[in-house]
This record gives C-alpha cells, sequence and structure tokens, in this order.
C-alpha cells in the first residue's frame, strides 16, 4: 500500500472537525453556530471532497465564503493554561522547545531524499509526486508526538491550543489554498493570455530587459491582488513568462521560475489581501497600526524586486 497525501487530508479533515465541534459546543463563543458551521464544512471538504460532486463543493466554498464575508468567523476569549504554569514549563524546557520545530525539516528533507529508496515488492511506499508535502505531514506527526512527550501533556491539550489559533487566524487560515485554486481559475478563464495581449500591446517587449521587468513587476503585483504568489505564478508564467522569456529569448525556465516565485513572495510583503502573513501578526501581537507589518516590510519587498530583475536577466540566459 503506497502512501499518499489524501491520508494527510483525512488528517487535517479530522483535526478541523474536532476545532469545529468545539467552537461548536462553546456557549462563551460569541458566534459559535457561524464560527463552528465555517471549520465544519471546510472539514468535510477534506474528509469527503473527492465523493461530492464538483458543484456541491463549489456551493459549500461559496457558504463558507458568505458566513466569512458577513463576519460569521469571530474568535472567542481563548481558554489557556495559566500564566505561572506556562513560565514553569518554558523554564524546565529551556531550548529543548526547538527540538519538536527542528523535527519538522528534518524529517521533511529525510523523507523526501530517501523515498525513493523506501520500496516494497517494487512497489513505493510513499507517493512520490508528493513527497515532500508528505514528508512534511510526517515530521508534523512526529513533532506532535515529541513535544506531548517533552511538555507531559496531552494530544486534548494540542487541540485547544490547535482551537485558539485558528479562532486567532479565523477565515485568514484557509485563504492561502483558496487563492491557489484562484491562480488556476484564472489560468483556465485565459487571463494570461489577455495579460500578454495588454502587455504586448502597450509595452515595447522587443528589449528583453523591458520584458524581463515586466514579468518581474508583474509577478508582485498580481501578487499583490490575489494575496499568494502561487496564484499570480500561473497567471503571469502563462502570459509572459514562457511565450516571451522562454519562447523568444530563449531563456532557462527553472531559472525564470525560482526567481519568478521570489519575486511574487515581494508582493506578499506588500499587500494586505495575504492575510495570514501581514494582518495576522498584527492582531496576534495587538498592534495598533493594521499595516505595521507592511509598512516595515516595503522597503525589502521595492529593494529585492529591482535586485530580482537584474538577476534573472542575467541568470535566465546564461
Amino acid at each position: 500500500m503506497t502512501f499518499t497525501i489524501n491520508y494527510l487530508f483525512y488528517l487535517v479533515g479530522i483535526v478541523l472537525l474536532v476545532v469545529g465541534g468545539m467552537i461548536l459546543t462553546d456557549k462563551s463563543h460569541p458566534r459559535r453556530v457561524s464560527a463552528g458551521g465555517f471549520w465544519l464544512v471546510y472539514a468535510l471538504i477534506f474528509l469527503i471532497g473527492d465523493w461530492i460532486p464538483v458543484p456541491i463543493v463549489g456551493i459549500l466554498v461559496v457558504a463558507m465564503a458568505l458566513i466569512a464575508g458577513f463576519g460569521g468567523v469571530t474568535g472567542a476569549k481563548p481558554k489557556m493554561l495559566s500564566e505561572e504554569t506556562r513560565r514553569q514549563s518554558a523554564k524546565r524546557l529551556g531550548n529543548k522547545l526547538f527540538v519538536p520545530a527542528l523535527t519538522i525539516p528534518i524529517v521533511t528533507v529525510v523523507i523526501t531524499l530517501g523515498a525513493s529508496h523506501i520500496v516494497f515488492g517494487g512497489t513505493p511506499l510513499i507517493e512520490q509526486k508528493n513527497v515532500t508535502l508528505i514528508g512534511f505531514g510526517i515530521g508534523c506527526v512526529l513533532a506532535l508526538a515529541i513535544a506531548c512527550v517533552m511538555t507531559r501533556d496531552t494530544v486534548g491539550q494540542s487541540m485547544r491550543e490547535t482551537r485558539r489559533l485558528i479562532d486567532a487566524l479565523s477565515w485568514a487560515a484557509v485563504l492561502p489554498q483558496m487563492l491557489g485554486m484562484l491562480g488556476l481559475v484564472f489560468s483556465d478563464a485565459g487571463v494570461g493570455k489577455a495579460v500578454a495581449h495588454v502587455t504586448t500591446s502597450y509595452v515595447n517587449m522587443d528589449y528583453r530587459l523591458v520584458a524581463v521587468a515586466v514579468y518581474v513587476l508583474g509577478m508582485a503585483l498580481f501578487t499583490m491582488v490575489m494575496g499568494n504568489g502561487f496564484a499570480a505564478f500561473p497567471v503571469m508564467t502563462g502570459g509572459i513568462g514562457v511565450p516571451i522569456l522562454v519562447g523568444i529569448f530563449h531563456g532557462n525556465p527553472a531559472t525564470m521560475a525560482a526567481i519568478g516565485m521570489f519575486s511574487g513572495y515581494c508582493g506578499t510583503l506588500m499587500t494586505p489581501m495575504a492575510a495570514n502573513f501581514n494582518m495576522v501578526p498584527v492582531a496576534l501581537l495587538e498592534l495598533p497600526d493594521k499595516n505595521a507589518v507592511i509598512k516595515t516590510q516595503v522597503p525589502t519587498a521595492i529593494s529585492l524586486l529591482i535586485v530580482n530583475i537584474f538577476l534573472l536577466n542575467w541568470l535566465m540566459f546564461i
């Protein structure tokens, strides 16, 4: 039997199901029905999404968007261990707290590099096309086990902490997946071709540096609009990257993809649409200025974009 990514989807679905149930039964929660329902619907998509008709999944996603849009996904006052208990635990563990965190990348790298050798009866035990994500998921499970042993706590307490964090993140927790799908929708709808038509009509693409600059800046701008570099990538790569940088100027597509995504991440630093990166930290840190994180990151993002233009123009055509 091959371990596929679906097993991790089921695990995520179970976690969301538990969290949704905890919120739904919390009588102190100001929006327990709508917020709990939001996470329960999301859990169903992970658990039985393969068996639900596609139109029904679409309706569920729209329902989630409506619940979030009308303010139905709000947080409650978190129930945490006492500050004294947490301080004593932190003092007792010290730097050992880094062990579970470091377990995740180590296990991910080991499984990614060694998965091709884990074979039984000629069949790989780990699905090869998603080996990195599977390694990451296994690393998270192992890290949880190590954390429970180290802290002498239970999986139940980890679920309570998961609920607290999900309450704090609110609907922004689902934003990366939604925006990633939006990029595929835009690609299938021909937005990339529309971008290519507009840019070639109004910008002189006969100069390689100009084409490179349009691609790099376009990745950043589309990411700012969509909130996610993965959503911008198929649009800009399908409209500018492949047909012009690769097709006309014969650049290296691997270099284009790497620096293109890096440019998209620069856009992530400058947009409130990337709520999970830029708005959630403000909420968690209770900063008075909701754009404080973005304002701090803008100089770095612009500097990197300028560097990326020259890097791509040089490295892609070596």
